[in-house]
């Protein structure tokens, strides 16, 4: 009876052994398909992003050109205008110098500036020299290359009190020599190759700054995705647009009904 009994349930166990196997094999070649599925999803987006960067860095890379273009084109405006003012570097009689004096050698025809702050925006050329004529600092290394220009002075900071003083009423564009006592510049203290008690002079070109140019939409794209998770708006129709259509709209749908 019991061998009968053990060959009647055999098959039965067989199967449900069978099923078993079957949905635990299903079940993990699902849970490796995720895995698979998910980490090619993840790889995917990883690609992703890094072509976004390396696209970005490459318009950072392109407006830092135009940028560039831009600062290098500047100093070729003004090169033989300031250039020719280096003939005036001549040694001076320092004791003469009690108060400041300006001369203006060149008439600005830009902005003005009222009182030697950052009221306009300007960068200056300049050279700068001591009463026995040598040259501390200048816009040239070479005076014969207008490449050699360096990187121009932005507003009054860290400026000397006879520097602010002297442009004060400068327009932009305009050529000024200007005469500091020493109380105006550095006073008792040295300042590198400058002496204690020294009086300076300069001659200052004001010159305009160059706008700098605007990031490209597809820049500000990427940025804002790649940062922010988002995408930027760049719809530009504007509240008076969308007003003027509709009123237009709503004139016209009256003139239907009439």
């Amino acid at each position: 009876m019991i061998k009968n009994e053990d060959r009647t349930t055999s098959p039965r166990m067989r199967i449900f052994f069978i099923l078993v196997a079957i949905v635990l094999l299903g079940s993990t070649f699902a849970i490796y398909a995720g895995i698979v599925i998910g980490q090619d999803n993840q790889d995917a987006a990883s690609v992703a992003t890094s072509e976004k960067q390396n696209r970005l860095n490459q318009l950072a890379q392109e407006h830092q050109k135009e940028v560039d273009a831009i600062a290098r084109e500047l100093p070729k405006d003004y090169f033989d205008t300031f250039s020719s003012y280096s003939s005036r570097v001549k040694a001076f009689n320092a004791a003469d110098v009690t108060e400041l004096k300006t001369e203006d050698l060149k008439k600005g025809d830009g902005d003005k500036i009222e009182d030697g702050t950052q009221n306009v925006d300007y960068s200056a050329y300049y050279i700068g020299w001591l009463s026995d004529g040598t040259i501390f600092d200048s816009s040239f290394d070479n005076a014969d290359s207008p490449e050699s220009l360096k990187f121009p002075l932005t507003g009054s900071t860290a400026m000397i009190q006879g520097w602010l003083e002297g442009i004060s009423g400068m327009r932009i564009g305009g050529v000024r020599e200007i005469t500091i006592p020493s109380v105006l510049a550095y006073g008792e203290t040295d300042n590198g190759i400058i002496p204690a008690n020294s009086p300076l002079k300069f001659v200052v070109m004001l010159v305009p700054l160059e706008e700098e140019p605007a990031y490209s939409d597809e820049y500000y794209q990427l940025y804002m995705e790649l940062y922010y998770g988002s995408s930027m708006n760049l719809d530009t129709t504007t509240e008076s647009d969308t007003t003027t259509e509709s009123e237009t709209t709503t004139e016209s749908e009256t003139t239907s009904e009439e």
